[in-house]
């Protein structure tokens, strides 16, 4: 019987360092991109690509994000004595949305060790991983484009995205083969070459912060050694995991946003707000009458 992917896994531990002093005191997943958390907009997705249990690995200074999914009842009460109906439904919204649970990880490890603390609640089933940090506009989610895959495949599908010249040197990199029959957006993975040089990477194949992973991974972290700064590497589990089964990239269709970056978190911004009905053409206007 073909598997499902079921769960999703939101590693939320780190420390927002680029961002700071705003993420001083509140996770850099809080950050609201128009008037949104970062990391409503990676659960929306998975929602809407079927998965029906998010598990957010958290640490130190992120009850923020509990409290965000969470229901509050006095916020819900004032807004029902105000009237305010419209903003009472969207906030209930958020709390209805889904089942959620947190898992705690203690030390910053890597994100191979984030992924590994979800072991005991993700089980012997695939699951999907989303960096939060990743923020994919597109008409069909970006995870249930991938999903789709594995639902064929039934194997690990990474998604990525085409970086052209010295850009590629801050990803992860497919070694791969393209598939036939899929427009050139599917492609075998031979290898995982990280962070390489622009004159000697593999392809223009670059990784993104969208997984689906078979519970083997959990094996193959645990058997990978840390590196120089104690951290475990998700790109070296997935090597390992390669060793055993096969694995996808898929070249996803939509516009990704890195929004850990100051300066895409600031264009997604942006683009968000011109999109908005009630503030696209407002701030149109405004945008055309700046003298930049």
């Amino acid at each position: 019987m073909n598997q499902k992917v079921r769960k999703a896994v939101f590693p939320a531990a780190g420390l927002g360092t680029r961002f700071l002093p705003a993420t001083k005191a509140q996770p850099k997943e809080m950050l609201p991109l128009v008037d949104k958390p970062i990391i409503q907009y990676g659960v929306e997705e998975a929602t809407a690509s079927g998965c029906d249990q998010i598990i957010i690995v958290t640490g130190r200074n992120k009850t923020a994000i509990e409290d965000h999914f969470d229901v509050s009842y006095e916020l819900e009460k004032q807004l029902e004595e105000k009237d305010k109906l419209e903003l009472l439904a969207i906030v209930r919204q958020i709390s209805d949305m889904i089942h959620i649970c947190y898992t705690r990880q203690k030390e910053a490890l890597g994100l191979g060790h984030a992924v590994l603390v979800a072991k005991d609640l993700v089980g012997n089933e695939p699951f999907a991983v989303l960096l939060a940090d990743d923020v994919v506009d597109s008409e069909t989610p970006c995870l249930k484009q991938m999903i789709n895959i594995f639902d064929e495949m039934q194997c690990s599908v990474i998604a990525t995205q085409v970086v052209e010249g010295k850009a590629i040197s801050a990803y992860g990199v497919l070694d791969a083969i393209p598939v036939p029959g899929y427009g050139g957006r599917l492609f075998e993975i031979r290898n995982l070459v990280e962070k390489p040089r622009p004159e000697t990477a593999p392809s223009n194949q670059a990784i993104i912060g969208r997984y689906i992973l078979t519970p083997r991974i959990f094996e193959c972290l645990e058997e990978i050694t840390p590196g120089a700064i104690g951290e475990l590497q998700l790109t070296d589990g997935l090597r390992g995991l390669l060793k055993h089964e096969k694995m996808y990239g898929y070249q996803f269709e939509g516009r990704r946003h890195d929004t850990g970056d100051k300066l895409g978190f600031l264009k997604a911004t942006v683009e968000f707000a011109l999109k908005r009905d009630d503030l696209g053409t407002g701030f149109r206007e405004w945008l055309r009458q700046q003298k930049f």
